[in-house]
C-alpha cells in the first residue's frame, strides 16, 4: 500500500502538481502544541495539499469546492491554485451554492445548530481546542447577510478526508485549514458545486 501511495505521488508530481507538506511557519506556540495533540495520520496523496494549475476559471482569492472530487481550490494569481482534500456533506446533508466568508475564527467554539441537536441528542456546545469538531480554524459562510450555518473548518477526524461524511460543512485537515485561513480574507467568494 505504501508503495502504491509513493507511485501515485510521483505520478502527480510528473503531471504538473507539486506537493507542499511544509507546516505553516505562522503557527503560534499554542497552535503548534494543540495541533501536535491531534493525530493526523498519513495523508492519501490524492487529498494532500498541492500547488496546481487552476481548473476553476475563477478570479484570484476565490474558494471553489468540488464536492464530487472532494477537493477545495483556493485560486491564486497567474492561473494557479492551491488544492486541498476535504470531507463534504453526505447525501442527506450536502449543500451547494455561492456564499462569502463573513467571519474567520481560530480554535472556534462549537455551537451545534438546533437541527443537529435534534438529530443527535448527544452533541453539545464545546469550547475551542483539539477535541472540538471545528478543529483549528473556521471560515463562516453567508449568503448575502444571512448565515448559511455552513462552515469550512478543520477536523479532529483527518482519516475522513476524501469522504462524504459531514453534516454539510466542508472539513479540512487542521494544518490545511490553517494554511487556507492565512490566505483568505473576509468577503472572499466561495463556490460549492
Amino acid at each position: 500500500m505504501r508503495r502504491h501511495a509513493l507511485l501515485l505521488a510521483a505520478a502527480l508530481a510528473v503531471s504538473g502538481c507539486s506537493y507542499k507538506s511544509i507546516p505553516d511557519p505562522s503557527l503560534s506556540a499554542q497552535d503548534a502544541a494543540w495541533m501536535a495533540m491531534i493525530p493526523d495520520g498519513e495523508t492519501d496523496p490524492r487529498f494532500a495539499r498541492y500547488l496546481t494549475d487552476d481548473p476553476t476559471g475563477q478570479p484570484p482569492g476565490t474558494i471553489v469546492v468540488e464536492t464530487k472530487e472532494r477537493q477545495l481550490y483556493y485560486v491564486l494569481p497567474d492561473r494557479k491554485a492551491v488544492r486541498y482534500g476535504v470531507t463534504v456533506g453526505d447525501e442527506a446533508y450536502g449543500w451547494s451554492g455561492t456564499a462569502r466568508v463573513f467571519r474567520k475564527a481560530a480554535w472556534p467554539d462549537w455551537n451545534p445548530p438546533a437541527e443537529m441537536v435534534k438529530r443527535w441528542p448527544h452533541v453539545h456546545p464545546m469550547k475551542g481546542g483539539p477535541a472540538n469538531p471545528l478543529g483549528a480554524r473556521a471560515l463562516y459562510l453567508a449568503d448575502g447577510d444571512h448565515d448559511t450555518l455552513y462552515r469550512i473548518h478543520g477536523t479532529n477526524e483527518p482519516e475522513r478526508i476524501g469522504q462524504a461524511a459531514s453534516s454539510g460543512c466542508i472539513r479540512m485537515r487542521n494544518i490545511d485549514v490553517v494554511d487556507l485561513y492565512n490566505r483568505v480574507g473576509v468577503d472572499a467568494k466561495v463556490i460549492v458545486r
